[in-house]
């Protein structure tokens, strides 16, 4: 008998939800066969047969929270119809195990909490006071912490429970209730919803803008497009620009590129940049790696091949994980001003526009500028105003005057 067990999802992803099973009980299946899709708050997994045989159980219906490591299903070979029967005492042993840790020593008060049981708490809600520790003087381990996540999952938690704190609308009167559709909430949807209300209850968030003349940046554009795109193969577009111009400003201030950690500060000499890919699904945020060591090239071959496959919804897990700053791109939709949210844990992210023409005075002189604003929200807990107002500054100056760019200026 094989079990079928939720996968490793990721840094800071400890839950899934079944969005469908693909096979039912008793359905033969063979060894890498997509048996179940697996919907967390970044991407829709599917989780492949371990084996061949058949899926003799079913243990986690369509619509069930799980954590990571929890039980799906299990598979036999099919000779038999007695082994799916032996599955009640082989769920007691862990049920065993399971009660085993609450005769360890329960750790002193003023004990303290690990950085990763710190972390695993906060994205999960277990109280880690509550959690049986198995440390040096009964202190709570990361591995304490994560077996009480996988108990918590062992009783599978309905999908309406993230949504259990939002107010229900009153009643609509019969004439327009006839003309509504009620559609229950993706998985996604639901943990989109309750981490950017999180980031807004937790970080101190304020967003400073400005804005960028983006006559040079659309002239070089436009004068290397069909060369870039014949050598490089991608076509050239203004995220390149943006994200060289967010790195050097990072490297001059480098709190944007900050995390909190409990009572410490992260500060990141690596420059991992998000950039927000809208898909039929939800907003996601794939990241490419080390753009400091990038060029305008290979960032702007990231980016196309991140945004193709995501709305074919082929990215990865660890694709998404470990970015230190995003960008988003609400003008590609209409969009002239906005406050973007933070990606949490991140410290900042900037909110790029449409480009607009509008008269400015240039030299004593009005003339029709492209121009675009620029928002930066920011984690005032982290970044002081002086720092926010001069990253944005430091962004400007590196687009109004891309040869600083190439000068790393």
């Amino acid at each position: 008998m094989t079990e079928i067990r939720v996968p490793t999802l990721g840094e800071s992803v400890t839950e899934a939800t079944i969005g469908r099973w693909f096979k039912k009980a008793g359905d033969p299946v063979a060894v890498d066969e997509p048996l179940v899709e697996l919907e967390t708050d970044k991407v829709t997994i599917e989780v492949p047969a371990p084996s061949a045989g058949t899926l003799s159980e079913i243990i986690a219906a369509d619509g069930v929270t799980v954590a990571v490591g929890a039980l799906l299903g299990q598979i036999t070979d099919g000779a038999g119809a007695a082994k799916p029967a032996a599955a009640p005492a082989k769920a007691a042993a862990p049920a065993a195990a399971a009660a085993a840790p609450a005769a360890a020593k329960a750790p002193p008060a003023d004990a303290p909490l690990a950085p990763s049981v710190r972390k695993l708490s906060a994205e999960t809600g277990i109280d880690a006071s509550t959690v049986p520790g198995s440390g040096k003087d009964g202190r709570v381990t990361k591995g304490d912490m994560l077996a009480a996540i996988e108990r918590a999952a062992s009783a599978p938690t309905p999908v309406n429970q993230p949504a259990a704190a939002v107010q229900v609308r009153a009643p609509s009167p019969a004439d327009d209730a006839a003309r509504e559709e009620r559609v229950k909430m993706t998985r996604l949807r639901q943990t989109i919803a309750r981490r950017l209300k999180d980031v807004q209850n937790t970080a101190a968030m304020l967003t400073t803008f400005n804005e960028v003349d983006m006559t040079n940046v659309m002239a070089l554009r436009a004068h290397y497009k069909d060369a870039f795109e014949k050598k490089h193969g991608a076509k050239l577009g203004f995220m390149g620009f943006f994200t060289k111009a967010v790195v050097q400003a990072l490297k001059d201030i480098p709190a944007v590129n900050a995390e909190i950690d409990g009572s410490d500060l992260i500060y990141k000499n690596y420059y991992h940049i998000g950039v927000a890919v809208g898909t039929d699904k939800g907003l996601v945020v794939p990241v490419v790696r080390d753009c400091d060591h990038k060029s305008i090239s290979d960032i702007e071959k990231g980016i196309a091949d991140f945004g193709r496959r995501a709305r074919d919804g082929q990215l990865k897990i660890d694709e998404m994980q470990g970015g230190t700053f995003t960008i988003t791109n609400g003008g590609i939709y209409g969009s002239l001003m906005s406050t973007p949210i933070l990606n949490a844990p991140q410290s900042g992210i900037l909110g790029m526009h449409k480009i607009q023409e509008r008269p400015m005075v240039v030299g004593g002189k009005i003339e029709v500028r492209p121009m675009m604003y620029l928002a930066l929200s920011y984690d005032h807990r982290v970044i002081d105003g002086k720092e926010a107002v001069t990253f944005l500054v430091r962004v400007k100056e590196s687009l109004e005057d891309p040869a600083r760019l190439v000068l790393d200026l």
